[in-house]
């Protein structure tokens, strides 16, 4: 019986997946060429550059890399405390991120291209 089950739900996840990818995807064209209400467009926020999207995934992943290397080189930290380096670091990078991200905003919106 578990076996009838997997199949159409697996086929179920797929379309459900490309439908909602699908949706996203129209209603950022709709958006980005203003045929949509005022109250809609708040609803979705800006798309993020891509060089602060790669920017903030390489201050988290570097976060998370200092966190492994410094309880690899130390003999007092347990694995948890890896853990929860690595967390804290991850957190730290996030931070830094959006005051960049915020001052990136803020120089954008005095400047309009």
């Amino acid at each position: 019986m578990p076996e009838i089950v997997i199949i159409p739900s697996l086929f179920l996840a797929c379309v459900a997946i490309v439908k909602i990818v699908s949706d996203a995807r129209t209603r950022n064209r709709l958006i980005d060429k203003g045929l949509v209400e005022e109250g809609v467009k708040l609803l979705y926020p800006r798309q993020v550059s891509p060089t602060l999207n790669n920017l903030k995934w390489g201050l988290v992943l570097l976060g998370i890399g200092i966190g492994a290397l410094i309880s690899f080189f130390s003999d007092v930290i347990s694995e948890e405390g890896t853990l929860g380096l690595m967390s804290v670091l991850a957190g730290i990078a996030f931070l830094i991120y959006y005051t960049i991200a915020a001052k990136h905003e803020k120089n954008e919106n005095n400047h309009p291209q």
